[in-house]
This record gives C-alpha cells, sequence and structure tokens, in this order.
C-alpha cells in the first residue's frame, strides 16, 4: 500500500472528525472512518457521523454500511477498509483515516489477533452461565486471571469477555499476554500517525457540550425509532456510547436527566481507556489542542509538514 496513508486519530470529542475534513479538503482526499459504530445505518445523533452535506463535499468511506441487528466484527471492518485505500489509491487521492476506535487501527497497522480457534462448547458453557450470573459476574472472574484485560474490556460487553475466558482455558495464558506478542508485529504498511489529545477539563467540558447537543437534535427520538425495527438491535449497537443510557431510560431505570448524566461520565471513561490504548502507539504525533486553538490553524501546520507526502 502507497505511503499516502494518514490516520487521525483522538478521544471521542476531541475534533479529529473536523481536522480529518478539512486536511481531505484541501488535497482532494477522501476519508475512511475509523469508528465503530458508525457503521450502522440510522445510528447518526449519537455517532456524531458527519451530515449528508458533508459526506457528498467529501468522500467518506465505511459509515452506514450495515443494520444495527447485524453483528460486524474487526475482521469484517479489516477487509472492507483495505478495499477502501485501494480503492482511493487507484484514483490518485490521499488517504485519511480518521477516528477513535484503537482496536481498528491496532488491526489495520499490525494485523488481527487470531488466537486460537473457536471451541463451541465452552463458549456455550459461558453464555449459558452469563444468563444466571450476568456479564459482570463473568467479568469479575476475567478479572481474576487477567486484569489486564478486564480493564480493557467492558463489562457489558459479553462477547469479548468470553473470548477471554475462553482463550485462557484453551491456551492456560491470559489474552493480554498473548496480546502483547501480536503487539510486536511489524506493521503491515507505511502510514502517518496524527493524534489530537486535550487538556481533560477542556475535554470534559466539551463531552457534556457534545452531549447536550445530541439530546437537542434528538436523541431520544432517535433511539425509540431504532427499538421499534423488527429486527432487534445486535449488541454492540445496544451497548454503544449514548444508545446504551438512553435504552436505560426508555425501559424505565433511568430518569432523562440520569441517562444524561450516565452518557457524559460514561464518556470520560471511555476516553480514558481511549488515551490508555492509544500510548500504545509510540510513533504517533500528538498535538495538544487548546481551548483557542482552530482546524484552520492545526490543518496549516500539518499541511506545511506533510502536505507534499498526501499528494500524488
Amino acid at each position: 500500500m502507497d505511503s499516502r496513508i494518514t490516520f487521525i486519530i483522538g478521544c471521542t470529542g476531541s475534533g479529529k472528525g473536523a481536522l480529518g475534513r478539512e486536511l481531505a479538503r484541501r488535497v482532494d482526499g477522501e476519508i475512511i472512518s475509523l469508528d465503530s459504530m458508525k457503521i450502522y445505518r440510522r445510528m447518526d445523533i449519537g455517532t456524531a457521523k458527519p451530515s449528508a452535506d458533508l459526506r457528498r463535499k467529501i468522500p467518506h468511506h465505511l459509515i452506514d454500511v450495515v443494520e444495527p441487528s447485524e453483528d460486524f466484527s474487526v475482521a469484517n471492518y479489516v477487509k472492507r477498509a483495505e478495499a477502501a485505500i485501494a480503492d482511493i489509491q487507484e484514483r490518485g487521492r490521499p488517504v485519511f483515516l480518521v477516528g477513535g476506535a484503537p482496536l481498528y487501527l491496532k488491526a489495520l497497522t499490525q494485523g488481527l489477533f487470531e488466537g486460537p480457534g473457536a471451541d463451541q462448547a465452552i463458549r456455550s458453557r459461558l453464555t449459558e452461565e452469563a444468563k444466571t450470573l450476568g456479564s459482570g459476574g463473568l467479568h469479575e472472574r476475567l478479572n481474576e486471571i487477567d486484569a489486564l484485560a478486564a480493564r480493557r474490556i467492558h463489562p457489558n460487553d459479553l462477547r469479548r469477555i468470553v473470548r477471554a475466558l475462553e482463550v485462557y482455558e484453551l491456551t492456560g495464558e491470559p489474552i493480554s499476554s498473548l496480546q502483547e506478542q501480536w503487539d510486536r508485529g511489524r506493521t503491515k504498511f507505511d502510514y502517518t500517525l496524527i493524534g489530537l489529545r486535550r487538556d481533560k477539563d477542556h475535554q470534559s467540558r466539551r463531552t457534556n457540550e457534545r452531549v447536550g447537543r445530541m439530546i437537542e437534535e434528538g436523541l431520544v427520538a432517535e433511539v425509540q425509532g431504532l427499538l421499534s425495527q423488527q429486527e432487534p438491535l445486535s449488541t454492540p449497537a445496544r451497548q454503544a456510547l449514548g444508545y446504551a443510557e438512553i435504552i436505560e431510560h426508555l425501559e424505565g431505570r433511568l430518569t432523562l436527566a440520569e441517562a444524561i448524566e450516565m452518557i457524559k461520565i460514561n464518556t470520560r471513561h471511555f476516553s480514558k481507556a481511549q488515551r490508555t490504548w492509544f500510548k500504545r502507539f509510540s510513533e504517533a504525533e500528538w498535538i495538544d489542542v487548546e481551548p483557542d486553538s482552530t482546524v484552520t490553524g492545526i490543518a496549516d501546520s500539518l499541511t506545511e509538514r506533510y502536505g507534499s507526502s498526501w499528494l500524488p
């Protein structure tokens, strides 16, 4: 693959989307979404998808590719993303991968962590246990054998919890240890990795403002519409940040005010997890964004430094 591949990463709400679009606009580039939830159709407000108008002006890929009822694996993402990269480069245009999904970034740059093959008997047993213990109970078990993996996996992410426990049963090794070996693999292609980071207090204020805008734009109605569909939401879609909390509200377990506050809290927790993941990418050039920084100013600096490498 060509060297004209640039990743723009950062925590949720850091401004990476706006920067990616400005850079792509300047050099007639195209954007591939590096986001695990923008892949779902009709999940627009809570995922902060770029508007249809923006997507007409600047081509975006891997947005609205599957129904919210469908599962979508990292392997699915990598296959589609690599095909999009090849297509864009064949047309002689720069490629920008923009988003905050560290696992997608890892898989694209260093390959997928395969691990041992699936054992359906173990998976079925663990899934049955989860019906009694809940995903939180299995998460506690994971924490006892692999605290590092438990920190990385959300207590509600049953699929990944089951996989981590399955790997331990099959190999006797924590999945985090096996992934560390994968971490030392060689990169798949040349790329530039640019990250945006903000002061935590500033990031928190932006999070609160972002959540407020989503509620004003109709997040509750969007979730109601998704729940009314004939096909039930997939587990990843139900657990998506912003959607899970509104579902709790609509099902009567939280007031709207409580749900909004939980979205803010969970977004801050998610941002902390993203920062931890991003530390693995030592090659990243991090840009400290001040409250008065502008997209234009950041783009000017990056264009001056990297612009020639983006052009065919």
